[in-house]
């Protein structure tokens, strides 16, 4: 009677645990993330602005389909990595959040895959992927 007492209460702290972190992302929309590199300068959102980028150096340009013909300057973002190609590309557990600075489609430098709703600064992808991919299926989430 004690072990199935004991696996009751075990496996009600495990579902208890996986609500509330799925709660987290419970209006997350799912996309995909490419990332870019230097120059970023200038961006769409704030042209020759260096002061636009946080310290973290978290920051993104949006893709077309969430670029809402330039609302979503300035806009953040948790983000975090549910798949890839190649398993275990994912860093698990690892969410970020991100800065909106510029437009995936004119920006500088271009993205390590077009058509991506994200495209995450190269500090931004390692945070939650394996840089040795291009591309990463994300959610996504307005802060």
């Amino acid at each position: 009677m004690y072990k199935i007492q004991l696996f009751i209460q075990s496996l009600f702290l495990v579902l208890s645990f996986e609500l509330v972190y799925l709660s987290e992302f419970s209006h997350a929309d799912v996309g995909t993330a490419a990332h870019y590199r230097t120059p970023y300068l200038p961006t769409a959102c704030y042209g020759n602005d260096a002061t636009q980028f946080p310290s973290s150096n978290l920051f993104a340009s949006a893709g077309e389909g969430i670029w809402d013909n330039g609302a979503a300057c300035g806009r953040q973002y948790l983000v975090r990595c549910i798949s890839a190609a190649h398993p275990r590309t994912c860093i698990p557990g690892q969410t970020i959040q991100i800065r909106i600075v510029d437009r995936a489609l004119s920006s500088v430098s271009r993205p390590s895959r077009h058509g991506a709703t994200i495209v995450l600064s190269k500090t931004a992808f390692r945070m939650i992927a394996r840089p040795s991919t291009s591309y990463i299926n994300i959610e996504f989430q307005q802060v």
